[in-house]
């Protein structure tokens, strides 16, 4: 049965037409398209993520000021809670 199914697939196989050079071209191109889209989008993705990290660090640098100073007990929780909510903006 095997055998049979097999030999049936391979006659199915055979009787294809083969691709014709402008099919494949085109193929080519739509895969080229495909690829530079992605990269594109890998690319906006990246330079999105390294702005992000660009802003977390300028936030962060704008807190270490603050808390290397002698801050009052009121001046250091309301540096805590900036801290705080911008951690979870950044979690959102």
């Amino acid at each position: 049965m095997a055998a049979k199914a097999k030999q049936a697939a391979l006659k199915k196989l055979k009787a294809k037409k083969p691709l014709s050079p402008e099919v494949i071209a085109e193929r080519k191109a739509a895969e080229l398209a495909r690829e530079q889209k992605q990269a594109k989008a890998s690319e906006e993705k990246r330079a999105a993520f390294e702005q992000e990290k660009a802003e977390r660090k300028a936030a962060k640098e704008q807190v270490k000021p603050k808390l290397a100073l002698g801050l009052t007990e009121t001046e250091k929780k309301a540096a805590r809670d900036e801290r705080y909510a911008a951690r979870k903006k950044r979690k959102r």
